[in-house]
């Protein structure tokens, strides 16, 4: 079975994090629910790891803060996005977090629907890279002209 693995990691301070990083947490497990309904059916798992930064880590880089990867790729690069940086609040003191800008749109909390469209795209990759391997295997070479491998 692939795996699709989605990482997502925010500061937590004193057992507290940033309501940004707290609503993004409800929106990745509305995101993981989808793509666990869509792509078990594809034989792929949806695995969600979830990571805390120490104040220390989020002072040295405050963009690692509410960061998720799919598949070890950043969420922007999947979506054709950018990541931005705004203020934030106490609990982050006076850093900029992370936001993500796509398509003209600033988000500080990211959305459900952008993370299932960077899953969708992860998973789309596993897909193609599983069809690839098992129609041209290591005879890549022996398969007919018309077979479905790539010249």
């Amino acid at each position: 079975m692939n795996m699709l693995k989605i990482k997502w990691q925010r500061l937590v301070s004193d057992g507290q994090t940033c309501l940004r990083c707290g609503s993004t947490e409800e929106e990745i497990e509305k995101a993981v629910s989808v793509l666990r309904q869509s792509l078990t059916p594809l034989g792929i798992e949806v695995v969600l790891e979830k990571s805390e930064l120490t104040v220390r880590e989020f002072e040295r880089n405050p963009l690692e803060s509410n960061m998720i990867l799919i598949n070890d790729r950043l969420l922007e690069d999947w979506i054709g996005g950018a990541v931005g940086q705004s203020p934030c609040c106490d609990v982050c003191g006076p850093s900029e977090c992370r936001t993500v800008k796509v398509e003209g749109e600033i988000y500080e909390t990211i959305p459900a629907d952008l993370i299932i469209k960077a899953g969708l795209l992860a998973a789309s990759e596993l897909i193609n890279a599983e069809i690839s391997e098992s129609c041209c295997g290591n005879n890549a070479s022996k398969t007919p002209k018309n077979s479905c491998c790539p010249k």
